[in-house]
């Protein structure tokens, strides 16, 4: 065989055209999720996400923490989006249920399943998680950032990558608890800053507070001199998420 020969490709086997007609119709239950949550959510603004780690005992300081910042938020106006589960999340929705904003849990199911906390008004569950992530940016005023592990830093890192690269509107993204922050943000500025991976004005799309009062008066202050709602040109940002 010389070097301008090639060998047709053979037949896909029938394991593979199963394989892949399976993967078409996946695509319709992803536009499903898409569709029915934007639908139930739509109502629900303004709203912020709360964002935390799912190991957090209900008597543990930073679940108390969360469920103050939550029932606060939701007595001035906001509902709450957390993702539905134990912990922090669990926090974050019960202090939006006995408040007077709606507590929404996006929960999302897992090979080892997260069980549902009982502080919903409205749940909505996802097989998907980069279609509950876009629910999440999609309709929060603010980020509430409590402690928590990997999937707290995914939501965290999300957000700021979507805000710094213009993807999508500015807003508040409060990292609660200083001292459990610190060491990321010196991190930030010693490695990312000074060797020039990102702007030190990037560094502004954070805040940092440590009191539920403060969290709320944060959010109040970034929107003063306008309203709670998308601006026609943020809409659209929105829209290209």
């Amino acid at each position: 065989m010389t070097a301008k020969e090639k060998v047709p490709p053979s037949a896909p086997s029938s394991t593979t055209q199963r394989f892949n007609a399976r993967e078409s119709w996946r695509i319709f239950g992803i536009m499903a999720e898409f569709v029915e949550a934007t639908e139930r959510l739509n109502s629900v603004r303004p709203a912020v996400s709360i964002f935390g780690s799912a190991r957090i005992p209900p008597d543990h300081m930073y679940y108390i923490l969360s469920e103050k910042i939550s029932r606060l938020l939701s007595d001035a106006g906001f509902a709450v989006i957390s993702g539905g589960g134990p912990g922090i999340m669990e926090a974050a929705n019960k202090g939006a249920y006995f408040g007077k904003s709606p507590s929404i849990g996006l929960n999302i199911q897992l090979p080892m399943e997260q069980s549902s906390n009982p502080y919903q008004d409205i749940s909505q569950t996802f097989q998907h998680f980069f279609a509950r992530k876009f629910m999440f940016v999609r309709f929060a005023s603010a980020y509430v950032v409590m402690p928590g592990g990997f999937g707290t830093l995914d939501e965290l890192m999300e957000a700021l990558t979507l805000i710094q690269t213009g993807k999508s509107r500015k807003i508040p993204i409060i990292l609660v608890h200083g001292p459990f922050w610190k060491g990321m943000i010196d991190w930030f500025r010693e490695r990312l800053v000074a060797e020039r991976m990102i702007n030190p004005e990037d560094l502004d799309l954070i805040q940092v507070i440590d009191t539920p009062e403060e969290v709320v008066e944060a959010i109040f202050k970034h929107y003063e001199n306008r309203g709670f709602l998308p601006l026609p040109e943020e809409h659209e940002l929105l829209l290209n998420l």
